[in-house]
């Protein structure tokens, strides 16, 4: 699109929502100061560097489009790649099987800081913050139960390695100056009727209870549910229901993947209910489609009302946004793209919201008016603003992005094997 086009087209949508007393340009600006995290996963397939297996445990990764990143210099080149086409700032989301383990074997209960020193100068020579997660699935020791297993030995491993993980992401924080986010996900649960539900829980929470023990001033722990896993559908240890109380009653950051609910639940409504209870939220933006929940996320209604809930509530600062999918059936680096758009498009239609006069309406009984000015802010044009945003941090605009995504492709990702 020429440059002229999107300044026109930008300053009439800016004289428009100026009609509801709308600053665009600080839409803008609270954009630009408004963090994502990219997942490292979606580059390879969920693979890692530990032993090159592909993931399994209640996870799996369908699709075989060619150019998965093999190692970590491919994937530290495909994610340079992503950056180079974004605007806004940038962390990236790390999986402890992500190390770099100078080709040795190094088990997930022996991990140290040192394994992700690489990780933090090439971060920071970038720009970009680091988050991380603890990693139970794809190992001889995952089986159906982790933190919840009555088995001691395989419990007191994963134990390790989640204490590990917190000590790791304490020294990324360090590092960087800024908290390292760490999430804790396991996979626990059973493929059919269980029994033993109470004392499976009761075993994870002592297990976490332990692991969060240790105070780590440069990282934050969250935690993140989950409705059912691949082979895990009749029964999820670590559930809503569990980590809603768990967090509410240890002051602990809830983890909201929105690829993790029943298609037709409004994930959006958890918001505000986890807010009152829970100090921060982590989300992971993904979608679900039927069965499986990691769908590149898209500007879709779901998407949308995720942080309009989050705006409303006034805690943009009490959130932290990631995004989680991976999809193999489609270029890595155009999902990459595709995701970090929508949740940003996502965030600017919240920023654009008319929401003091909604809030006006609705304090004042207007129901019809209400609903009618939700309805009639859906058609506001705020794709001319999103475009300005990217013309104004030197990006692509609109489908521009396309064409450097083909070149990428011919000229690096179609000649990996």
């Amino acid at each position: 699109m020429k440059e002229e086009q999107i300044k026109k087209a930008y300053e009439a949508a800016k004289a428009r929502y100026a009609e509801f007393g709308i600053d665009t340009d600080k839409a803008i600006e609270t954009l630009e100061h408004t963090p994502i995290s990219l997942h490292c996963w979606q580059a390879d397939d969920v693979v890692g560097f530990e032993r090159g297996e592909a993931a399994s445990g209640g996870i799996q990764t369908t699709g075989n489009y060619p150019g998965r990143a093999r190692n970590i210099d491919e994937l530290r080149a495909d994610i340079d790649e992503v950056t180079s086409m974004l605007a806004g700032p940038m962390r990236l989301n790390l999986h402890e099987t992500y190390g770099e383990f100078g080709g040795k074997f190094v088990d997930r209960d022996q991990v140290e800081p040192k394994h992700f020193e690489g990780w933090m100068q090439w971060a920071k020579e970038r720009g970009l913050k680091l988050d991380f997660n603890s990693t139970s699935f794809s190992h001889p020791k995952s089986g159906y139960l982790t933190l919840s297993n009555p088995d001691k030995s395989i419990r007191d491993f994963w134990i390790e390695h989640t204490k590990r993980c917190r000590r790791i992401a304490d020294a990324m924080g360090k590092y960087q100056g800024d908290p390292c986010i760490m999430n804790i996900w396991i996979h626990d649960g059973s493929k059919d009727y269980t029994v033993e539900k109470y004392r499976y829980r009761e075993i994870l929470k002592n297990s976490l209870d332990e692991i969060l023990a240790e105070k780590l001033p440069n990282m934050k722990s969250c935690l993140e549910a989950k409705l059912f896993g691949i082979g895990l559908e009749a029964y999820t240890v670590g559930s809503h229901d569990f980590y809603a109380g768990y967090c509410a009653k240890n002051n602990v950051i809830y983890t909201l993947d929105t690829g993790h609910y029943e298609p037709t639940e409004n994930v959006s409504d958890a918001v505000s209910a986890l807010l009152l209870f829970v100090p921060e939220l982590m989300l992971h933006v993904s979608r679900p489609m039927h069965w499986d929940s990691d769908h590149v996320t898209l500007f879709d209604d779901n998407t949308r009302n995720l942080f309009v809930e989050l705006v409303r509530a006034n805690a943009l600062s009490r959130a932290h946004i990631g995004l989680d999918y991976f999809d193999a059936s489609i270029n890595r680096i155009g999902a990459y793209i595709i995701g970090v758009r929508a949740a940003q498009k996502s965030l600017l239609q919240a920023f654009l919201e008319p929401l003091a006069q909604l809030r006006k309406y609705e304090d004042e009984g207007k129901w019809f008016e209400r609903l009618a000015l939700m309805e009639e802010e859906k058609t506001l044009p705020m794709g001319a603003v999103y475009d300005y945003f990217n013309l104004k941090n030197g990006k692509p605009v609109a489908e521009d992005y396309l064409a450097e995504v083909e070149k990428y492709e011919r000229e690096v990702l179609s000649k990996r094997n």
